[in-house]
């Protein structure tokens, strides 16, 4: 069966960063610095992302690339033992049922963003019922929004992966980033913005070494870079044996951690603005407000201060959450669909429509039981699973995979890597030190 190939390194880094750039990025890197200390947080979660994230994600794209395959039968492929091969598609089915429980949450929340990105429309038309009800929290709203993200999502990864993810890549990567540094821009010159300024970027050293903010680092980057669950796995065996797969990682890390970096350019001075218009941005117990209470009350708080320029503003912000929410849950859905393309020989677009509903049908679930299930299956998949499943992806690259295939493997596309500082490194790294890493961050979590 011939398989998808992306056709350029800018389309392959346009997608990965796609993967790696969602909500994750916009909204959840933010306001986990709004919770954690501000700049305290940055500097962890940059530390973290290139001391853990990148050699972890390097072990995906290795393996992804070596084997051609799906998450499941990848890391069968390069298992030498019965036992090994067992762990190996364990760890693989883990993978995909992580990715469809993180979509099943994800298509909700993306929903919101579709609902607010429509709500200054209807304001603008002089419909304000409408308007109303795309954004108030409703049984009918979150499933009929969740449903409408899931059909745009299943529409580009029916597609396959040239005339889909790179196709769709390419045209929302840019206009994300378009978006971005113009809505930062205006912001920038609003007043107030100086204070979110120094918040988010003079850190308190102090808190550097608080276990809380460290673990919440630590979920933050494997979170925003989409690793553990396969999708970085999946993207890599759609890479040409041409590129340099080192030097692709490190685009892939820089992009996701730059465009990290950025939200928080936006959305700290925006609560400080907001602060100075007379807008509540400090929560009872100190910290500043985060998570859906900055995203759905502070935020379009100050967009509707504004006045008529408010509504572009806000209709602009939403957009740009609502693509970065596109361009990572067609990674999230690619998952599951490879699989049953490679493995069952399904139809690529029967496949995806058929995942996509059972995916759609759990989201129902959980909007009914919301209270109950919503913050228990983000919790699962975020802090715990998707670091565990990073920990194995990890352990199969270091100790199962044959280090002479890993080598023959970076060299294509890369000839006399073996003398370089990366290959000195990165073997042991990755044996040793990245899953005793996320073991004692985890532990601590624990304990």
């Amino acid at each position: 069966m011939q398989r998808g190939q992306f056709s350029s390194r800018l389309a392959f880094v346009l997608a990965a960063s796609g993967s790696a750039v969602g909500l994750g990025n916009i909204w959840g890197f933010p306001t986990n610095a709004a919770e954690n200390g501000g700049a305290a947080f940055v500097l962890m979660y940059l530390i973290l992302a290139f001391l853990l994230a990148y050699p972890a994600l390097m072990a995906e794209l290795i393996i992804g690339r070596h084997t051609r395959s799906n998450m499941a039968d990848a890391l069968t492929y390069i298992s030498n033992s019965g036992a090994t091969k067992q762990v190996g598609r364990l760890v693989g089915f883990a993978g995909m049922l992580t990715a469809s429980l993180i979509l099943c949450f994800y298509c909700i929340v993306s929903g919101w963003m579709l609902g607010h990105m429509i709500e200054p429309v209807m304001k603008f038309w002089k419909m304000p019922t409408w308007g109303a009800w795309f954004t108030e929290f409703g049984l009918w709203r979150n499933i009929s929004l969740a449903a409408l993200f899931m059909i745009l999502t299943a529409l580009v990864i029916s597609a396959g992966v040239e005339q889909g993810i790179e196709k769709w890549s390419r045209r929302l990567m840019p206009s994300l980033l378009a978006l971005l540094v113009s809505l930062i821009g205006y912001v920038l010159l609003q007043e107030g913005s100086a204070d979110g300024l120094k918040h988010y970027l003079v850190p308190d050293f102090s808190q550097m070494a608080d276990p809380e903010l460290i673990v919440s680092a630590l979920g933050q980057a494997f979170f925003s870079m989409s690793l553990g669950v396969g999708t970085m796995l999946i993207y890599g065996s759609y890479l040409s044996s041409h590129e340099n797969i080192t030097r692709v990682g490190i685009l892939v890390t820089l992009a996701d951690t730059g465009i990290a970096v950025l939200a928080g350019l936006l959305i700290l001075p925006a609560m400080f603005v907001a602060q100075n218009l007379g807008i509540q941005v400090y929560a009872e117990s100190g910290n500043l407000i985060a998570g859906p209470d900055l995203i759905f009350q502070v935020l379009p708080a100050l967009f509707q201060s504004m006045g008529i320029v408010g509504l572009l503003v806000s209709f602009a912000f939403f957009i740009l959450l609502s693509i970065a929410a596109l361009t990572s849950s067609i990674s999230m859905l690619e998952v599951p669909v490879s699989y049953a393309v490679e493995s069952h020989n399904l139809n690529r677009a029967h496949a995806t429509w058929i995942i996509a509903i059972l995916i759609f049908s759990v989201s129902v679930g959980i909007c009914i039981n919301f209270e109950q299930t919503f913050g228990l299956i983000i919790s699962i998949t975020t802090e715990w699973s998707q670091p565990i499943l990073s920990m194995f992806l990890c352990l199969f690259a270091g100790w199962v995979f044959h280090r002479q295939l890993i080598l023959a493997e970076l060299q294509r596309g890369n000839e006399g890597v073996e003398a370089t500082l990366f290959w000195s490194i990165w073997p042991i790294y990755v044996k040793f030190l990245c899953p005793a890493l996320i073991l004692i961050l985890v532990g601590q979590k624990i304990f």
